[in-house]
């Protein structure tokens, strides 16, 4: 432990040097330096770091190979055969940089994709008969790379009659029904017309497919390096890193509208309330940008063919300059349009809370929090702690009975941010533990005694809440001062710490080569103050609901060489600002209800039938045998939805202090009615309050 770093730095001072004194001048050695960047960055900073052997190498082959074509679209067996030389060769090829196994597969799977072009081509070309008894196998893994080209037309043939009869059984469905658009078609019409709809699907993806660059197969490859570490030790293009510290800060420089790709163009496919675009009331969504200007520049660059990232880099920028969009309107006109750019905060990522009126005379606070955000690059940034601050004392002032926090589908982020929200409903002490490397754990402490919210608490999570949601259930679990309420038998089970580090700073100079972009790295492992870990097990909740995926493996575990479970010593914790006294009894009710409940009965059955139905891959290519089964499927699956077309939940209404920003746009009201409507018909919510009820009742 003591020699950890001095070896660190001189090994990543060694790297720095070498790279020092390389001038690249192509992207051969601009690769190999960004390969290497990648190899030190996880060799010296990564929690558990692999042994780069044959073993190794195995990894990376099947992990590239199950993303390059796992569907079995593009490569023949005699392809696969020339990438097998590669299998325990990759970790020579790694240390010094070498990509001639993705040029390989790349120059195949591009040779493929001319092929299979052809094939889709030729197939949605002429009728399918689909009175043959023939069946197609939906799953790639269960099926063998096509032992030459005429078996792998024979797979394409199969996929496009597959793909055209679930398009033609729709169409024929609708005109059984009598639907305008449909009523007065033939059968062959109808066929001739899902072949042209799925031949514009398939043209379209090709398209996308030629726009590939060289950076993306690269990046590609680097993260299957990364991915046999664990599967969130990720590299990340400086584009990606953008668009990820925007997810975490809901924050832009920009113009503030949604892009989208359509075909060769770009589309506006929504206009972000506040932003300079929705501010000038000129662009509008469904608008096509056609060219794009910087400033007062009379040149234009046409965008036409240009990947989505791209079109992106061209028109966000910093705050307070131009940028022209010429656009064309959906009634054919056009426009020269001109906006100044600004910072444009995405509001719909933030944290928000309602009040519940319950039939029993209780007013119950429901704080949503879509994820655990932070801003750390600007010092007026959003935080989600600071904002849940906020909107609990809303809710106290409301003189609510209890708080109901939603971190359903909570993908986490900020673990400073999640210690402090944890701090919150207890006095001060720790909240998790950290152990990095080689290292003691570190005990993370909310070390401010004051109780922001001292009133009863139950949390939701399901199967998809993880990292930072999982690290605040557990701790309100411990402590023993919320009830956690889970759709599911259990969290995500991601029980790991993500850093991350800039690939440049190992290249000293040589600016031809950067921005590397940078890497992801798990530097730590988290544990819960009991000593515990959620890693592949997550959070099992104290009372669980029956969920529509509760059969489907899901999670941390069901990943690509995901970390193992460990744990480690628990730390003394306790609480004093509210007991869960009568938490066995709470379980007991609600366990009756949700055994005696029609709706739960039907999600339980729904959900086995949903695995029977995963489990299934291969399909007749009858269209009469297909429709049989698939109209029986669609009919259960309306009968299900309708189940949640219903409000349950009848008083619910937004704070007082949130009422004037909400009314003052017309889409923000929008929006803001679509989630009343959602919390209205949330059928698991309406557990949730009646379990609120009964812990304020029992105590």
């Amino acid at each position: 432990m003591k020699n950890r770093g001095p070896i660190l730095f001189s090994l990543t001072l060694i790297v720095a040097i070498v790279f020092a004194f390389i001038k690249p001048v192509d992207n051969v050695q601009k690769e190999a330096a960004l390969m290497q960047s990648v190899l030190t960055d996880l060799a010296y900073y990564h929690y558990q770091p692999a042994t780069i052997d044959d073993e190794f190498s195995q990894k990376v082959y099947d992990l590239f190979m199950k993303r390059l074509d796992g569907n079995r679209r593009w490569l023949t067996q005699q392809d696969v055969a020339q990438l097998q030389a590669y299998q325990t060769q990759l970790d020579d090829d790694v240390k010094v940089g070498n990509y001639a196994f993705l040029d390989l597969a790349v120059t195949l799977q591009e040779q493929g994709i001319n092929k299979t072009q052809e094939y889709y081509r030729e197939f949605l070309s002429q009728p399918f008969d689909f009175t043959v008894e023939e069946t197609y196998e939906s799953d790639g893994e269960k099926k063998p790379f096509a032992k030459d080209d005429e078996e792998l037309k024979e797979y394409w043939r199969k996929a496009m009659k597959f793909e055209t009869m679930t398009r033609l059984a729709d169409k024929v469905e609708k005109k059984e029904e009598g639907h305008e658009d449909f009523k007065d078609k033939t059968y062959e019409e109808l066929e001739a017309e899902a072949r042209k709809e799925l031949l514009k699907v398939y043209d379209d993806w090709y398209k996308r497919l030629e726009k590939r660059k060289r950076e993306d197969h690269v990046s590609m490859f680097l993260n299957c390096i990364t991915n046999v570490f664990d599967p969130h030790s990720e590299y990340y293009q400086p584009i990606d890193k953008q668009n990820f510290d925007i997810g975490m800060s809901g924050r832009l420089e920009g113009i503030g509208a949604r892009l989208q790709t359509d075909g060769d163009y770009t589309k506006v496919a929504e206009i972000i309330v506040g932003g300079p675009a929705w501010k000038g009331g000129e662009l509008e969504a469904n608008d096509r940008i056609m060219k794009v200007a910087q400033g007062d520049d009379p040149e234009w660059t046409d965008i036409t063919g240009m990947v989505i990232n791209d079109v992106v880099q061209l028109i966000r920028g910093t705050p307070g300059t131009k940028v022209r969009l010429y656009v064309k309107k959906a009634d054919g006109s056009t426009q020269e349009i001109s906006i100044i750019r600004d910072v444009v905060i995405l509001e719909e990522g933030f944290a928000k809370s309602l009040i519940i009126e319950t039939p029993d005379n209780e007013r119950i606070g429901f704080l949503y929090l879509p994820k655990f955000y932070a801003d750390f690059n600007h010092k007026d940034g959003r935080r989600c702690a600071a904002d849940v601050a906020v909107e609990l004392e809303k809710l106290k002032q409301e003189n609510v009975d209890g708080i109901i926090l939603d971190l359903r589908n909570n993908g986490g982020g900020s673990l400073r941010d999640v210690v402090e929200m944890s701090g919150f409903f207890v006095e001060e002490g720790p909240m998790v533990q950290v152990k990095a490397r080689g290292r003691r754990p570190q005990v993370l402490d909310d070390e401010d005694p004051s109780v922001l919210y001292k009133g009863p608490l139950i949390v939701m999570i399901n199967q998809f809440s993880a990292s930072a949601s999982e690290i605040l259930a557990a701790a309100m679990q411990d402590y023993g001062r919320a009830v956690i309420v889970g759709v599911g038998p259990s969290s995500f089970g991601k029980g790991t710490v993500q850093r991350f580090f800039d690939l440049d700073a190992l290249v000293r100079g040589n600016p031809e080569v950067k921005p590397l972009g940078e890497i992801k790295l798990t530097v730590q492992k988290f544990f819960r103050v009991n000593g515990g870990s959620t890693q592949l097990k997550g959070v099992i909740p104290d009372i669980q609901l029956p969920g529509i995926w509760q059969y489907i493996p899901t999670g941390e575990k069901e990943e690509e060489y995901p970390m193992p479970w460990t744990q480690i010593d628990p730390v003394p914790y306790s609480q004093n600002v509210y007991k869960l006294h009568n938490l066995g009894k709470v379980k007991e009710r609600a366990a009756a209800r949700i055994k005696a409940d029609e709706v739960f009965q039907k999600v339980e059955e729904r959900a086995m039938a949903v695995k029977n139905q995963r489990d299934q891959t291969e399909f007749t290519l009858n269209l009469e045998e297909y429709r049989q089964k698939n109209d029986k499927w669609e009919a259960d699956n309306k009968a299900y939805e309708k189940l949640f077309e219903v409000d349950v939940i009848t008083n619910v209404r937004n704070l007082p202090a949130d009422t004037a920003a909400i009314n003052a746009d017309e889409s923000r009201k929008a929006r803001n009615d679509e989630w009343l409507k959602n919390v209205r018909r949330d059928k698991y919510l309406l557990e949730t309050l009646n379990i609120m009820h009964d812990l304020i009742a029992l105590k």
